[in-house]
């Protein structure tokens, strides 16, 4: 069975500085389970086939404008049925003032009634957005996560190979950390992940010999990140004499995480190698990818009008 996460209504109160008009008995206690965010025309107007009551609902303008010419009876007709159906909670758009009738029939269902002072659709995208993220799906996944160059790097391979450390060097270089050992990786869109860093370990990184360094404090706060989008992942291996490992690029790897391909460079090490001037080529380089440029694809094509120059001067 698949994780389920859920948002306190408490945090989208405090994100969004909404009013509390009406507080429910079990405010402290209700959570948010999925993203999408309803506005109840339809159900104002007395149509409920189909109606979502895990959403939370917004009244915005076209609602209240159309609520206003009922009568008080049918008014409160309306919200009554509204929340019987016990939603999360109901907030006003555009700092409209509650009806007398949806305040008696928030507070006979024990219904929540918010209010914002942003506009309809403002607050929806904002909400939504909020949520995705916050719902997202996720895993944790042992490796360090960097931005390098505005990319998101993710550095796996065995322990004590050298992550934490390219990850000092790399920071020493100006670029900056955002998780170490452990990465919470979430899925935001159906092609997008980020990564941060569990709450107990964010900022630290560990150097065996040296131990925990809150780098933080030893870099600065310009040296780390809250999150970042994971835009390569980067397989670091010992090398082996007996591999063969690709040498001009073409072949194109990816790893799978939550369902989404990201782009993967296996990167043998040895003893000598400069690991963290090679994640800065590695993050330019597919940079210059997602821009259209492959640098590999182009020399081989230099190579073979080479080629075909030659044999059409032979013949």
């Amino acid at each position: 069975m698949p994780d389920v996460y859920t948002v306190p209504l408490t945090t989208l109160v405090d994100e969004f500085r909404l009013d509390v008009i009406f507080q429910s008995s079990d405010y402290e206690s209700i959570q948010l389970t999925v993203e999408d965010v309803a506005r109840p025309a339809l159900q104002v107007a007395g149509y409920f086939d189909h109606f979502e009551p895990a959403r939370l609902q917004v009244l915005g303008n076209v609602e209240m404008s159309y609520l206003r010419k009922l009568s008080s009876q049918e008014r409160l007709k309306t919200f009554d049925r509204l929340f019987s159906y016990k939603i999360p909670a109901l907030v006003l758009a555009r700092n409209f003032e509650p009806d007398s009738e949806c305040l008696e029939m928030a507070q006979k269902h024990n219904v929540t009634l918010l209010r914002s002072q942003e506009t309809t659709s403002s607050l929806i995208s904002g909400i939504i957005t909020s949520l995705r993220a916050k719902l997202a799906p996720r895993i944790t996944r042992h490796g360090v996560l960097v931005e390098v160059y505005g990319e998101g790097l993710l550095l796996i391979g065995d322990s004590g190979i050298g992550k934490s450390e390219a990850a000092v060097e790399l920071l020493k270089r100006g670029h900056r950390l955002i998780a170490d050992d452990a990465v919470e990786i979430r899925k935001i869109s159906g092609s997008t992940l980020v990564g941060n860093a569990p709450e107990m370990i964010r900022n630290y990184i560990e150097l065996r010999g040296i131990g925990i360094v809150n780098v933080a404090k030893l870099f600065g706060m310009g040296a780390v990140r809250a999150e970042n989008e994971i835009n390569l992942v980067v397989n670091i291996v010992p090398w082996k004499n007996q591999e063969v490992y690709d040498r001009l690029g073409l072949e194109n790897q990816y790893m799978e995480l939550l369902g989404v391909k990201i782009p993967m460079n296996t990167i043998p090490i040895t003893p000598g190698r400069n690991l963290a001037v090679i994640l800065e080529v590695a993050a330019m380089n597919n940079r210059q990818r997602k821009m259209g440029y492959n640098a590999a694809v182009e020399f081989t094509e230099q190579i073979n009008r080479r080629f075909d120059d030659q044999t059409g001067a032979s013949v």
